[in-house]
Order: C-alpha cells, then sequence, then structure tokens
C-alpha cells in the first residue's frame, strides 16, 4: 500500500501571539493533514470500489473514539511509543471487524505518528463521500455518545425538515450536559440542556 506522507513539517511555530492564536494554527494543521490523508483513502476505496465498507468503518471509529476515553487519549498521547501505539490500533479495528483497506490505512497513519489526527481524517472523508452523492452533512454534537436507534431517530427527523438526503457525522461534548446541537451547514439548531440552563440564567437575572 502506498500513500505518500501529505504533510511534512506541519507544524507551525507562532511566535508573539496569544494562546488561542496557536490553538488556531494547531487546528488548522490537524485539518490540513486530515484533508490529505482523507482525500488518499477517498481515491484508493474509490479505486478498489470500497467506498461504503470503509466509510462505516470510519463511522464505526468515530463512535469506537466518542465512547472511550482510553482509546482517544491513547491516538492523542505523544508519549505512548509508535510500534505501541500501531498495535493497540490493530487490536481496535481487528475487534471491530474492519475492512482490509481501513487497516492497512490507519496502519499507515498509525506509522507515520498521525493517529491524533484519525477523528478529523474519517470526518473528512465522510464530508466528501457525502458531497460527490450529494447529500447533506449534519454535526450532531450530545453530551453522550448515541446508540443505532438515537442515531436513526436524529437522521429521519431531519430528512423531514431538510430538504435532500442527511448523512449523520456524530461527535461527544460532556459539557452539553444532556440533548443535543445539530449544525445544518450554517444552521445551528441547539436543544442541549446546557444551553436552556443558560437562557433560564439570564431571564431570572432580569426577573
Amino acid at each position: 500500500m502506498c500513500i505518500a506522507d501529505p504533510v511534512q513539517g506541519c507544524a507551525r511555530t507562532v511566535q508573539n501571539n496569544p494562546g488561542d492564536l496557536r490553538d488556531v494554527a494547531a487546528k488548522a494543521g490537524v485539518n490540513e493533514i486530515a484533508e490529505r490523508y482523507a482525500r488518499a483513502l477517498f481515491d484508493l476505496a474509490d479505486e478498489q470500489k470500497a467506498l461504503d465498507p470503509v466509510a462505516e468503518d470510519l463511522r464505526g471509529i468515530q463512535q469506537l473514539m466518542a465512547e472511550s476515553d482510553d482509546l482517544r487519549r491513547m491516538v492523542r498521547s505523544p508519549v505512548i511509543s509508535r510500534a505501541d501505539q500501531s498495535k493497540a490500533i490493530a487490536a481496535v479495528l481487528e475487534k471491530s471487524g474492519a475492512s482490509e483497506l481501513t487497516r492497512k490505512f490507519v496502519g499507515y497513519v498509525a506509522s507515520k505518528r498521525r493517529l491524533f489526527a484519525l477523528g478529523p481524517m474519517a470526518s473528512a472523508f465522510l464530508a466528501e463521500l457525502a458531497r460527490r452523492r450529494g447529500e447533506i452533512t449534519a454535526e450532531v454534537t450530545s453530551a453522550r455518545p448515541l446508540n443505532e436507534e438515537q442515531v436513526q431517530a436524529v437522521t429521519d427527523a431531519l430528512n423531514k425538515v431538510v430538504a435532500g438526503t442527511v448523512a449523520i457525522e456524530h461527535k461527544t461534548d460532556p459539557s452539553l450536559i444532556g440533548g443535543l446541537v445539530v449544525k445544518v451547514g450554517s444552521r445551528m439548531i441547539d436543544a442541549s440542556l446546557a444551553t436552556q440552563l443558560q437562557k433560564l440564567k439570564l431571564a431570572m437575572k432580569g426577573a
């Protein structure tokens, strides 16, 4: 399997700037890596007529990362060795029944010390697949991971109000406390408990 490393020396040094600018630069660097690796995987999957199996694998990876603090720490840790990261992620993918192409791709990512961008890579791949199929990607953020039935319920609800077929990209954010934040393009539908509590606090201040 040949995937040229898309980004070399992507780390950026921002001097004499506030911390938030450094965060923006770091995030931009991760997104750039993710886009390039995702594009390489997409081309390979397209050539092998394996877009759907790979997409399913990546959704599974997203779900596993959303559910497991240990997995998120493992892929992001700079102190875990390359070999240990490779073994750990290989075991996760084997247990989940991921396809050979996905396992080879993620193994390559691990060998290049790019596992920290695995989540964004999955998101970029799925977004490109949705775009090419004329689907609308909805970013759904919940306080806790949603099961398959809940994801389907959100998908069905969005399909009723959005013109076009909706593809769900699910993320978790414990700070939401409960509820959902749904973003479809530039539209934000915020039904989270945290937002409702904040609105209540503001209303009480004005009382």
